[in-house]
């Protein structure tokens, strides 16, 4: 019996010993490896083009307008304490604040912003549809029925949707309602 024991425990001492060369390789190569870093936040990220439901170039739905953000009241619609904001870093972009919070940022013609999905200004109505089936239609107040607003349901910040009489994104909004909503700035 003797004899059986001596060679187990030499293999189970081999076994417990340094790892083999692959082994080793792969340890190295994981402690080498970078670390990957996440992707910057569309909100915080002023060279970012993308508008989410959270917000867009450091304004966030909900939330003052950050301390040395370029978005600034403008000289238009300012009354009933709400304000359209502007910024010259982000052409063609303005946001609705009430009181101290952002409540809507949009995004028309003339800007490059787009949504994750590729949907901005200029999109078709047939590609909205299909990235957002469950909109709400509703006709446009100034465009006549060619012309439609198509709006996420719901109460958290939501989407929504300019479309010309062209079939035509022309203005995407996110935000809150009932500012959402509004169809002249701050009315």
């Amino acid at each position: 019996m003797r004899c059986v024991a001596i060679p187990l425990v030499l293999a189970l001492v081999a076994a417990c010993s340094s790892p083999t060369d692959d082994e080793s390789t792969s340890v190295a190569d994981q402690r080498s490896a970078p670390v990957a870093t996440p992707p910057p936040d569309p909100i915080a990220s002023p060279g970012s083009k993308t508008l989410s439901l959270e917000g867009l170039g450091g304004l966030t739905i909900g939330e003052p307008v950050p301390e040395g953000s370029g978005f600034v009241a403008g000289e238009g619609q300012i009354g009933n304490g709400c304000e359209t904001l502007t910024s010259p870093d982000w052409p063609g972009v303005y946001a609705i604040r009430v009181g101290d919070d952002v409540r809507r940022i949009s995004v028309s013609d003339g800007s490059d912003v787009a949504l994750l999905e590729g949907v901005g200004p200029g999109s078709t109505i047939a590609q909205v549809r299909e990235a957002f089936p469950s909109f709400r239609e509703e006709p446009h107040k100034y465009t006549g029925p060619e012309g439609k607003y198509l709006t996420q349901p719901g109460d958290d910040p939501r989407l929504r949707f300019e479309i010309d009489p062209d079939g035509r994104v022309s203005i995407v909004h996110v935000g809150l309602m009932p500012e959402l909503g509004f169809v002249e700035g701050c009315a």
